[in-house]
């Protein structure tokens, strides 16, 4: 049974393993994993169901799409060259041929720093408009920014949406909420409907 709170069903590893307790699996281990989570679990009637992939190319991707009709990929990066790079090599994999999934867009997390006290200021600390150029590079939409602000780390560690109070960051969230919807939209309007990945290794 997932756990469900501010009407947002979640089940996770982290709910079944010792909190302080590392997981050690190889691939098959977490792609098995990964198919009791979507067959095993009571998800009930939902309007979306999202993963929370690891970065990279890795067995849990491959399992994913052979697994179930994807509807499109979420890619999600900082700024900084580094992470762009990985990103770059995740979006270009959903691109394949034999995969085939759709990019539904670009996200950049940690965008920008405002302090609580000059909510007017913006510091790009890991640089700026990574997020936005690779969308761009690359033809797909860019979804949305979210900042670094310490109003997002409290609300993680209270289990408090950031979208649901009033703060600055919170219209982030909800704008990327709403492209995000939108891009789905025109997803699941489309002739063409996203199929199981057949991959022959």
């Amino acid at each position: 049974m997932p756990i469900e709170k501010y009407g947002v069903k979640l089940i996770s590893i982290g709910f079944l393993s010792p909190g302080d307790g590392a997981i050690i699996w190889r691939g098959p281990m977490a792609g098995s994993a990964l198919k009791q989570f979507i067959s095993d679990t009571d998800w009930g009637d939902l309007d979306y169901l999202l993963f929370d992939l690891p970065p990279g190319t890795s067995d849990i991707h491959l399992t994913l799409v052979q697994t179930i009709p994807v509807t499109g990929a979420i890619i999600v990066t900082t700024p900084q060259k580094v992470a762009l790079a990985d990103a770059s090599k995740g979006l270009s994999m959903f691109r394949q041929p034999q995969i085939n999934v759709p990019v539904l867009g670009v996200v950049e997390n940690m965008s920008y720093f405002t302090p609580a006290e000059l909510p007017g200021n913006r510091y790009y600390i890991f640089g700026k408009n990574g997020g936005r150029e690779l969308a761009e590079q690359n033809s797909v939409p860019f979804l949305g920014e979210i900042p670094i602000v310490q109003s997002i780390r409290e609300s993680g560690d209270s289990g408090e949406p950031e979208a649901l109070k009033n703060e600055v960051s919170s219209q982030s969230f909800m704008a990327l909420a709403q492209n995000l919807a939108q891009q789905i939209a025109i997803r699941n309007a489309s002739k063409e409907k996203t199929k199981v990945v057949e991959v022959n290794q």
